[in-house]
């Protein structure tokens, strides 16, 4: 029975790992170039796009879980797709709460210095890539804290992976999920010790954002 524990745990850790990790990178690949964008670029309608972000920053990881269930099950636009109560619904779930979240943190970033390294291409005749990736390269340190943000955000998610993914044993249960359902069982020792990891991991992402920001000072 302890071995069986043992491998359950191991499987439940690898499959918030992987849960988080696509989450985390998916969410940056969009939401960075798109902060981008906010922080360099000036359009009409600039103000509202800012307003419907901050919108859904705010959204409850339920209501994000109901939608993303709607539009992927048997009857929704999506339901042929067939990946309602997997991992990859859960990531689809994530990312739809973590890529606002990317958007404005990195905006915010690069609005420090936006004005500066704009005029800094225009004068070495970058293109519109050339000087996103300046922009990107130059503030490095300061968004690596932001991709550790939305990793932190991933792994500690509970409503929306639990709506999409089912809490599948075996299958899409992960940490938050898991212990949320042990600690009900009364298997006290179980929660604690995917307690104790989850703890360990938000420690060391902490620590990571913390000498990030420490280097980005220097």
């Amino acid at each position: 029975m302890l071995m069986n524990m043992d491998r359950e745990l191991l499987q439940i850790i690898g499959v918030t790992l992987r849960m988080s990790f696509f989450s985390t990178l998916i969410s940056c690949l969009v939401g960075m170039p798109l902060g981008v964008v906010m922080a360099k670029s000036t359009f009409k309608g600039k103000r509202t796009i800012r307003k419907i972000i901050g919108t859904f920053m705010g959204l409850p990881p339920v209501v994000a879980g109901l939608i993303v269930y709607l539009l992927f099950t048997r009857y929704g636009p999506f339901g042929s797709l067939g990946l309602l109560f997997t991992v990859e619904i859960m990531v689809i779930a994530q990312c739809m709460l973590i890529i606002p979240v990317v958007i404005n943190l990195t905006e915010s970033i690069l609005s420090v210095n936006v004005k500066g390294l704009t005029e800094t291409a225009k004068g070495l005749n970058f293109s519109k890539s050339k000087t996103a990736f300046l922009l990107l390269t130059e503030n490095r340190f300061s968004l690596m804290s932001v991709v550790l943000t939305a990793f932190g955000r991933s792994i500690a998610e509970v409503g929306a992976v639990s709506l999409v993914g089912g809490n599948i044993q075996w299958k899409t249960r992960v940490m938050t999920t898991a212990i949320m359902l042990e600690t009900n069982k009364g298997n006290f020792t179980f929660a604690l010790a995917l307690g104790i990891v989850l703890l360990l991991i938000s420690l060391a992402v902490n620590i990571l954002a913390s000498v990030m920001t420490k280097e980005d000072i220097k």
